[in-house]
């Protein structure tokens, strides 16, 4: 079978206001012993440089120091004491902006992510960004991991087929940001609105820009081999 290219760093250069509608339909990928598991990206969110809501604003952390590295390295926090979070860092090193993941379809390994988070609707198991870091078994110990190289725990895969994936799930559609209270009302979470694994909040309007189309509407992608 077709082995899974990872996007390049250069796709992670731009703001994360332009990366996250870009990164809708490629898959998100978790290298685990037991097998890997992940699934199309459907749901994002972009946080940027000025922005009250983006970790980065207060300046270099112990929490946040991989905002400020190098683009296409994950970025994983902890949250309300309970769940994680995976963002995937944008910009070039000493610009704090990222990509916050918030939804992915469960299409690989659903197995897996059901015995990490037992649920009835496979919609579940992915439909927001800590329920899919505890089906995708992703934790603060993957903070800083390099998602432009396939056998990285945790990498990002290019989907030859994206743009018949967004056309199938679109439209994509651009709304505000979900649980915030500084800069709630800036459009920055982009979703495929045809997607059943969107997180709850569905509130939105269509883009009238569509992001730029990568690779032939006619490619497949194929899933590797499972242990």
């Amino acid at each position: 079978m077709r082995r899974l290219q990872p996007l390049p760093r250069r796709f992670y250069e731009p703001s994360a206001q332009k990366v996250a509608p870009a990164l809708l339909g490629h898959w998100l990928i978790r290298n685990t012993p037991q097998g890997p598991c992940g699934g199309p990206i459907v749901e994002t969110e972009a946080y940027l440089v000025g922005d009250p809501a983006c970790h980065g604003a207060p300046g270099p952390t112990a929490r946040n120091r991989v905002m400020f590295g190098p683009p296409g390295h994950a970025y994983v926090y902890f949250i309300y004491g309970n769940y994680f979070c995976m963002n995937v860092v944008c910009r070039p090193p000493g610009v704090a902006e990222a990509v916050l993941i918030r939804a992915v379809e469960a299409e690989l390994g659903e197995k897996l992510m059901r015995e990490r988070r037992p649920v009835v609707a496979a919609r579940e198991l992915t439909n927001g960004p800590g329920k899919l870091c505890l089906a995708m078994e992703i934790n603060r110990g993957l903070d800083g991991v390099d998602l432009c190289d396939a056998a990285s725990p945790i990498f990002i895969a290019r989907n030859p087929a994206v743009e018949a994936f967004r056309k199938d799930r679109g439209p994509t559609v651009m709304g505000v940001r979900i649980g915030l209270t500084k800069a709630a009302d800036l459009p920055l979470r982009f979703y495929l609105q045809g997607s059943a694994y969107v997180s709850h909040d569905r509130r939105g309007r269509a883009e009238t820009r569509r992001p730029k189309p990568e690779g032939r509407k006619k490619a497949e992608l194929r899933r590797p081999k499972t242990a």
